[in-house]
């Protein structure tokens, strides 16, 4: 879930942190007042009331415009809701909570704003959090929240870029994409400090704008069958937006089967504005698919990797198994065939898995890879870099399938702006071997720089033959574009470096003779300090009494 707009030169981290500022600043002040609660519990504290903030700024927004027109309009519920804009009711307003963030009934104010909140926006039930008021839950510390939350606008720049600006339409918008913006990187700091448990919730952002950069969601159905937070929807209205297209122009449905990151996605679509169908069921896609119907256009998923527990043994014979049914003890291909069914016809998707996937032959997978591939369902492979995840170090991939490779348009009466253009593909899977990109952020994390996840998303528009994409070439050591007979050579595993071989050495000048005797020479020196240390060592382990 993510996430997740940062530029990168190359330095990741300082770059990263460059561009990010204040949220990174915001971020380091709130934790600070975290004191000893568990970040899974604290991210619920924090993030509810950014949530709250947003809402009711947009709301008071809305209400001053309209102020400005019609009295009597202001005071109507359906003008907000006809503008996407909640209805917040006096006692749930920013405002009022601010001016009583230091009574000790604070925590009763925030829970009875949630009620009221929900109680009049339908699309709000069950979803924000309303255990403020317990006991556990430090007063003085969400006093402090509420202040420093209350103090996100002041960190907008003016027009003339000396100060606090005005209060203009213009710098509204600003102050509501800001509010975003602090939601979406709270949420991956949170995901971060949680570690495996925040993977449950957050796909790194990185990974998922190779997703939408490759896929370019313009316009169409969004569908994410184990939506986590919400992420994979966030970057495509962000990709829309950045390339000039209309945020109206797609539709997002997602399902999620669990309850607390459900709540997380609703309030994340919100906060940013994005309307939305995520459903909710505990028994998740698998077993009771709330979109049964649905034929996206786009579809991007990171679903749990390598999940034994799916309930397999129960859904034998389902009309979503075309290729094969998936054993009982691993879901990935059961991932992939759901969302195969749910392709439109001229559907593409991109989907996360662990490494194993590309190569299992274990209880069938290896038959139902094959019969994927000799359907033409998979346009793409790509290998990502090693610690890209919070909540795993198991080697990622990208899947990419496609309903339709012919690269005709799309006939007369079809959906527009959905990608079909491009050449013939049919016969030929893409390979793109990224282990070697990425740079550490951490000691733990690796991430894609911007020019990283251009350059793979390139490759691909390239080799679909695009128009402006230039013109595609192999690459060795980087990218190949296979043949199904060069796939049927390899057993049909779609590991990728098996496919794009090894990068071309540059000639460093230097003459084969002078370079062999020069490193044996190396290797000689290097063999007669490793003796003298071990003799130090034992020497040392004598004099302590541990010697032979």
């Amino acid at each position: 879930m993510a996430s997740t707009n940062q530029s990168d030169n190359g330095n990741g981290a300082v770059s990263r942190q460059a561009h990010l500022g204040f949220e990174a600043e915001l971020f380091k002040a709130a934790d600070k007042l975290r004191g000893n609660m568990e970040p899974s519990d604290y991210k619920h504290v924090a993030l509810g009331l950014i949530f709250l903030k947003y809402i009711s700024d947009a709301f008071e927004a809305r209400r001053k415009a309209l102020l400005a027109e019609d009295a009597q309009a202001a005071e109507d519920k359906d003008e907000y809701l006809a503008d996407n804009v909640f209805w917040v009711p006096k006692e749930a307003r920013w405002s009022h909570l601010q001016a009583n963030a230091k009574l000790p009934t604070i925590g009763t104010l925030i829970d009875d704003a949630m009620r009221a909140i929900e109680k009049d926006n339908e699309s709000l039930k069950g979803v924000l959090p309303k255990d403020y008021a317990r006991p556990a839950l430090n007063k003085v510390m969400l006093g402090e929240l509420i202040d420093l939350i209350s103090g996100i606008a002041l960190l907008l720049p003016s027009p003339d870029g000396r100060g606090v600006g005005g209060e203009g339409a213009g710098r509204q918008r600003q102050s509501f994409d800001i509010l975003g913006r602090v939601y979406e990187y709270f949420l991956g700091q949170f995901a971060g400090a949680e570690g495996k448990r925040g993977g449950e919730f957050y796909t790194p952002r990185s990974v998922v704008r190779v997703l939408v950069e490759m896929l370019e969601p313009y316009s169409g159905r969004v569908y994410d069958p184990c939506c986590g937070s919400g992420g994979m929807f966030v970057q495509s209205e962000k990709f829309v937006a950045e390339h000039g297209g209309r945020i109206g122009d797609i539709a997002i449905y997602g399902q999620e089967s669990n309850y607390t990151t459900w709540r997380l996605a609703k309030m994340n679509l919100a906060v940013r504005g994005i309307d939305s169908d995520i459903r909710w069921n505990n028994e998740g896609s698998f077993h009771k698919d709330e979109l049964r119907d649905l034929k996206a256009d786009y579809i991007l998923a990171n679903p749990p990797f390598n999940i034994s527990d799916w309930g397999g043994d129960r859904l034998r014979e389902d009309v979503r198994w075309k290729f094969g049914v998936p054993p009982v003890g691993n879901a990935n291909y059961a991932w992939l065939q759901h969302i195969h069914h749910h392709l439109a016809p001229f559907g593409v998707a991109g989907v996360v898995l662990a490494n194993g996937s590309m190569s299992s032959n274990q209880s069938g997978e290896g038959e139902i890879r094959k019969a994927m591939l000799e359907a033409d369902a998979v346009d793409c492979m790509v290998a990502l870099p090693g610690q890209l995840f919070y909540s795993t170090q198991i080697p990622a991939c990208l899947w990419f399938l496609a309903r339709n490779k012919k690269g005709s348009p799309l006939p007369p009466g079809e959906r527009q702006g959905v990608r079909a253009e491009g050449r013939d593909r049919r016969g030929q899977v893409l390979f793109i071997d990224a282990r070697k990109l990425g740079v550490l952020v951490d000691r733990t994390r690796r991430e894609l720089t911007d020019e990283e996840v251009q350059k793979i998303a390139d490759t691909y528009h390239a080799w679909r033959g695009e128009d402006g994409a230039g013109q595609y070439a192999d690459v060795a050591g980087f990218c190949k574009s296979a043949t199904l007979d060069d796939i049927r050579k390899h057993g049909h595993v779609l590991t990728p470096g098996r496919y794009v071989g090894a990068a071309e050495q540059e000639d460093d000048g230097e003459p084969f003779e002078e370079k062999i005797l020069r490193l044996s020479a190396q290797w000689r020196e290097q063999r007669t300090a490793a003796a003298k240390l071990d003799a130090a060592i034992e020497a040392n382990l004598k004099e302590l009494g541990y010697g032979e």
